[in-house]
């Protein structure tokens, strides 16, 4: 049984549109962002395409620094890098600019720059967030050029514990960006890897808020249209990189998995999150290696959710259905059938296990993520018995 009771949230201003990233200048100024520390990646910071970007900053007269020491799975001691240059730079707020680890990272930034505990005091846990000082935390401006992790648009960041080798989740309302920026141009250069692995995260995202046992219909019902969106445009950005009107709504499709994903997200996550904190894995490929065999696993659950969004999606009323055209869609992308061809061994199951079951993201799975149901879970995926 469901109990309806529930607190409910939506998130920030977003402008979509090709083109819209040249607003930037103007964007920031009504954000209340006079001086910006823009936070990238080293691999986007010399791109043409970024360039263009801060030639627009220049040509405005906006003063701003660039920072862009984040790693694909951002750690502790990058967010500790950025605060230092923010502080030094006198900056008064963040440009996020990148795909989810530069915007986690960003919003991070903004978000420890007015506080005085360790940033793993503020882990999404129970009421932690309520720890922080609000009216320090710093403005954000977000401009995702992937289509996955719709962080753009969510009030969290996740960040890898050097020292433990986990990733952890820092929460707080407020982290939220004051305007997203969704522009369709900024990723048609990005790898077919890099689409396939990110749209499919963003699938992940919309199916685990859909099946998480906890009341948001509204979130549900965005999660529905968003995979709809992913099985209907990913496979046309993968074969077409070009096609903006693809772009626009797999990036679309990326913000309302963020949206939909403050219901719950599942044992999908919670096992890939070990396995990138471990072995630095792409975080959406990741889930989309598991996405199948938790499914299977989650059917007792979830069967008669599952032929509701199958038949809205045309596939057929059953969940087998549905299973079938999500192994298709990871066969079309190029997505690893197993864990193993993914380049990741089996010897530490037993660690990956017991990480999962504290993952923050265990508690939305629909049937209770035990030990032998993790391991079993890791063991199909390695040898891909779905």
């Amino acid at each position: 049984m469901v109990i309806l009771r529930a607190d409910w949230s939506y998130p920030t201003r977003v402008l979509c549109g090709a083109g819209r990233v040249k607003e930037l200048p103007e964007i920031l100024q009504g954000a209340g962002i006079g001086r910006p520390l823009f936070v990238t990646d080293a691999g986007l910071a010399g791109m043409a395409m970024t360039r263009a970007v801060l030639e627009g900053l220049e040509k405005a007269k906006v003063p701003f620094a660039v920072f862009s020491d984040v790693r694909p799975n951002p750690v502790e001691s990058g967010i500790r890098a950025g605060v230092a240059a923010y502080r030094a730079g006198g900056h008064d707020g963040v440009a996020a600019f990148g795909g989810g680890s530069a915007l986690d990272s960003g919003k991070v930034i903004a978000f420890m720059v007015g506080q005085r505990l360790p940033v793993w005091e503020f882990e999404d846990i129970g009421d932690r967030w309520k720890r922080a000082d609000a009216a320090g935390i710093a403005p954000v401006v977000a401009v995702p050029t992937t289509a996955g992790t719709g962080s753009e648009v969510g009030r969290a960041g996740v960040i890898t514990d050097e020292a433990t080798h986990t990733k952890k989740v820092i929460f707080h309302p407020a982290m939220m960006p004051k305007v997203a920026v969704l522009d369709p141009e900024l990723a048609t250069g990005m790898p077919r890897a890099v689409t396939a692995g990110t749209g499919m995260d963003a699938l992940a995202h919309c199916l685990e808020a859909y099946c998480a046992p906890f009341y948001h219909p509204m979130a549900e019902g965005i999660a529905v249209e968003g995979m709809r969106l992913v099985f209907d445009y990913l496979p046309r950005v993968f074969a077409d990189g070009g096609d903006l009107e693809g772009r626009m709504q797999m990036m679309s499709a990326a913000a309302m998995g963020a949206v939909s994903f403050q219901k719950g997200l599942g044992a999908i996550h919670s096992l890939s999150h070990p396995v990138g904190a471990l072995y630095d894995t792409h975080h959406g490929m990741t889930n989309a290696v598991f996405m199948p065999y938790v499914l299977a696993m989650n059917r007792p659950a979830i069967e008669e959710k599952i032929k509701r969004v199958a038949a809205y999606l045309g596939f057929g009323a059953s969940f087998e259905a549905f299973l079938e055209a999500v192994l298709r869609l990871r066969a079309e992308v190029g997505v690893p059938h197993t864990l193993a061809e993914f380049g990741v061994p089996g010897e530490r199951r037993e660690r990956i296990a017991e990480m999962a079951l504290v993952d923050p993201t265990a508690g939305g799975n629909p049937i209770e993520l035990t030990r032998e149901r993790a391991l079993e879970v890791f063991d199909r995926a390695m040898v891909g018995r779905v």
